[in-house]
């Protein structure tokens, strides 16, 4: 082949499109004898990969970017893009952002998206293409079907440690309109201040807010032996509320740590309770309850209040 066209292939995972081979010094007549060869297949038109088997996801990616140039990786494929081959994502339709004065065709395979600042959100320089990682994250958390997808959502992006709650409310900010914007601001001051996962901003929410709970310490930090742990939501009062998700939980060792910590806070004198989703997201009134009680119990001189809802079970 073109040595300025293999350059292209390495670069691009096997990737090129026809204006960049013909920019490359690639001829007309040599580009239709390497397609009569099958050494170039398309995958969109004008667009083609150096094999005849199934194109990998990288590949496709790169068609969808090339096909629409230029266009750069958004949603769920800059997610995927940027946390590399060990991404658990899956993903059948390549998502790229467009200019949004553009005139775009679609193809198979292929969902467009335009933007209003497409110059400014995409990292050009990377292969391929793709909108800052933060700015996908509130992409897809605002195009989510529910408040606990997107939230999942901001968690992840969180937790990747690839961008931070206060980096996203930055860039929210910078939004004139976005679809959840409100209620994603408000989530994203609490995973700045420490919870980190759809099941403990549930609690916070649902549980403790929506009942008027005394505001408790969220990431307490300890010492199991020399294992450092954080105690998920401590109360004033000497009461423990562990979130067991099981998301975080596949290990038998975190098991076991889990259990530790629930011993040694029995050791120091506080009453230590788990709670999941179930008494979270489908009985959060009647959880609120039983935490009000034990609260009470160890001293609490408040009260909880109904939440609002017809069959709310608090009072």
């Amino acid at each position: 082949m073109h040595p300025l066209l293999d350059r292209l292939l390495a670069e691009q995972d096997g990737v090129v499109s026809r204006d960049q081979a013909l920019t490359a010094g690639v001829r007309g007549a040599e580009m239709r004898r390497l397609l009569s060869r099958r050494e170039l297949v398309a995958v969109h038109r004008g667009v083609y990969v150096n094999h005849t088997g199934e194109p990998t996801w990288s590949q496709r990616a790169w068609a969808g970017v090339l096909a629409t140039w230029p266009s750069a990786l958004s949603h769920t494929s800059a997610l995927r893009a940027a946390e590399g081959p060990g991404s658990t994502r899956k993903q059948d339709v390549i998502e790229v952002a467009v200019d949004r004065d553009r005139h775009v065709a679609g193809r198979a395979g292929l969902t467009l998206h335009r933007s209003a600042h497409l110059e400014e959100r995409v990292q050009w320089h990377l292969g391929p293409p793709r909108v800052r990682y933060h700015d996908a994250v509130l992409d897809v958390a605002a195009a989510a079907r529910s408040e606990r997808d997107a939230l999942a959502e901001l968690a992840r992006g969180v937790q990747s440690r690839r961008t931070t709650a206060a980096r996203m409310r930055e860039a929210l900010d910078e939004r004139l309109r976005t679809t959840r914007g409100r209620w994603m601001a408000e989530v994203l001051c609490d995973v700045a201040a420490g919870t980190c996962s759809v099941l403990e901003h549930a609690y916070l929410r649902d549980v403790e807010r929506a009942h008027g709970l005394v505001p408790a310490r969220r990431q307490v930090r300890d010492r199991i032996g020399s294992h450092v742990i954080y105690r998920d939501v401590e109360y004033h009062v000497g009461l423990v509320v562990e979130l067991d998700g099981h998301l975080h939980h596949s290990s038998l060792l975190a098991r076991e740590l889990d259990m530790d910590r629930d011993l040694l806070s029995a050791v120091a004198g506080k009453d230590s309770v788990r709670v999941g989703w179930g008494q979270v997201w489908d009985r959060p009134c009647w959880t609120a309850g039983c935490v009000a009680a034990l609260l009470v119990d160890r001293g609490w001189d408040g009260r909880a209040h109904p939440c609002g809802k017809p069959a709310c079970a608090v009072g």
